[in-house]
């Protein structure tokens, strides 16, 4: 008995030294981790791209890089970058995807800018068993996606909980006599706003609010004057706008200038940019967007003051997906490192089962989508602080109703 337990232990530790060397040769041969990326450099997400997703890639690659690179076994290698220009078009994000994976050999794959691009990439990362860490996507497809697609993960959640979260407030101030009930809202006819106007639609009237005005408009739409006319007339307390970055802001310049102040003025994407701020000014302060963050985290406020310092002329990132982006990227680094070797399906199942230190604190993924999002954001003093779901860390208290509008 005894030499046959000695006999299986030697054999277990034969197995497990072979194991571990061979996993430090494979770490040995390994000289670079290629990751690749289509990213939207031209074409109307360029935008989007360009706040969200370009520096937070650029920032976390010249980190780990400054670092050593990300650990493999008992050694660090660097990152190595091959990006294309998926020209906003998703035949050309799925093309430029299969040369990544075909004829550039990379070892990992970071996603697109926007719902409609990540939808689209989808089924070619699942097939070639990529890691897909989708950060800037809200889709109500994202749980049957999950399942569908095991390889991807959901970081910003689904239309449903933003519709549920923003009625709850909106629920909450005609409770406490800050609002009434007359609601309007517009929505761009594209992948966001469909399916963010589709959840809300049932969740305002749900929740007996009167929605007095629901129209759509095409992307590219360059006149929003009619619209912001249209509203105005109709007098209502809440202005509710799923819309892109051009348009959140073409939206906000002509409710300005038509003098259209409701008590909750809630716009986004684009309403957390810098960008906005910086447009708009004091005129910031009150508006409500989609997103949001704990402003007064200490490691927000690091991963700030990094992105400051890296991004070109100082940029800012945007208080929603910028940070959430940053945090995918730390998770994958984390799974990768915890695996040790460039293993694409490990990968993959660390971050199904893992948990993860980030700038958005820690993470870990149930049915490959966080638990907690921030789905209302407000500026505040020139910070846009998350203020629901109200139980989050950090939350802030809504301002209602808003300020008016002052001369810029």
């Amino acid at each position: 008995m005894t030499t046959f337990l000695t006999r299986r232990t030697a054999l277990l530790v034969a197995a497990t030294c072979a194991a571990t060397l061979g996993l430090a040769a494979v770490a040995q041969a390994q000289t670079s981790i290629k990751i690749g990326y289509a990213i939207s450099r031209t074409g109307p997400n360029t935008g989007g791209a360009a706040v969200t997703t370009i520096p937070n890639y650029e920032l976390w690659v010249k980190e780990v890089n400054a670092a050593g690179g990300i650990k493999l076994g008992d050694k660090r290698v660097p990152i190595e970058v091959v990006q294309y220009d998926d020209r906003s078009n998703a035949e050309e994000a799925v093309r430029a995807l299969e040369r990544l994976i075909n004829q550039d050999k990379v070892d990992f794959i970071l996603p697109p800018w926007g719902t409609g691009l990540n939808l689209a990439v989808g089924p070619t990362l699942n097939r070639e068993g990529y890691p897909h860490l989708a950060a800037t996507a809200v889709t109500d497809r994202a749980p049957e996606l999950a399942k569908r697609w095991p390889n991807s993960f959901w970081m910003l959640g689904t239309s449903a909980d933003a519709a549920k979260t923003l009625v709850e407030l909106l629920s909450k101030l005609r409770d406490e006599k800050k609002i009434g009930d007359t609601v309007a809202m517009v929505s761009i006819a594209d992948g966001f706003g469909i399916d963010l106007s589709s959840a809300a639609r049932p969740a305002i009237t749900n929740a007996k609010f009167k929605l007095a005005y629901d129209k759509s408009y095409p992307i590219g739409t360059q006149d929003l004057a009619p619209i912001i006319n249209e509203v105005k007339a109709l007098n209502p307390d809440v202005f509710i706008a799923f819309s892109y970055p051009p348009d959140t802001l073409a939206l906000t310049e002509q409710s300005r200038i038509a003098g259209f102040n409701p008590k909750v003025f809630y716009t986004g994407v684009g309403t957390a940019f810098p960008l906005y701020r910086g447009k708009f000014g004091k005129n910031t302060e009150g508006v409500m967007g989609i997103g949001g963050w704990s402003g007064d985290s200490p490691a927000i406020k690091d991963y700030l003051a990094r992105h400051k310092a890296s991004a070109a002329n100082g940029a800012e990132p945007d208080r929603w997906a910028s940070a959430v982006t940053y945090a995918s990227l730390q998770m994958l680094q984390q799974a990768i490192e915890r695996v040790g070797k460039i293993d694409r399906a490990a990968v993959i199942k660390d971050l199904q089962t893992g948990s993860f230190d980030t700038v958005i604190g820690k993470v870990k993924l149930e049915n490959n989508m966080p638990t907690r999002y921030w789905w209302v954001g407000q500026w505040q003093d020139g910070e846009f602080y998350g203020i629901a779901p109200a139980g989050n860390e950090g939350a802030r208290k809504a301002i209602v109703p808003k300020p008016a509008w002052v001369a810029p």
